[in-house]
């Protein structure tokens, strides 16, 4: 069971990792909101779920950490949703969408590693 949640662990890494690198590139080049972010965010999102199902733990979950960081996933999704939209419309994202969705997930990577 260890493997399996371990597998789990390394997925929604891989969702971060896929969100947070598309950032950065867009950082470096045009900062629009990409559908690989959205994949990455969607691919964070289910396995982070998976992940706070008591499944062969011997110790509780926290459930205020697991609630905040779901509270800033869904902000992230709202502001990948509001620059897909503007992107559309105008052509481009506002620095007041863009940025805070690489610090947010940032913030959210923070809060897996510092917070036990």
């Amino acid at each position: 069971m260890e493997i399996l949640r371990s597998v789990v662990v390394l997925v929604h890494l891989v969702g971060f990792a896929t969100l947070f690198g598309a950032w950065v590139v867009e950082l470096v080049g045009q900062r629009r909101v990409t559908r690989i972010m959205h994949w990455g965010l969607g691919i964070a999102l289910v396995a982070g779920l998976a992940l706070s199902a008591p499944w062969g733990l011997d110790h509780d979950l926290n459930y205020a950490k697991i609630g905040i960081k779901l509270v800033v996933l869904v902000l992230i999704g709202g502001l990948l949703g509001a620059g897909a939209g503007r992107l559309r419309k105008s052509g481009s994202v506002p620095a007041g969408i863009f940025w805070p969705i690489g610090i947010l997930t940032l913030l959210n990577a923070g809060l897996a590693v510092i917070w036990r």
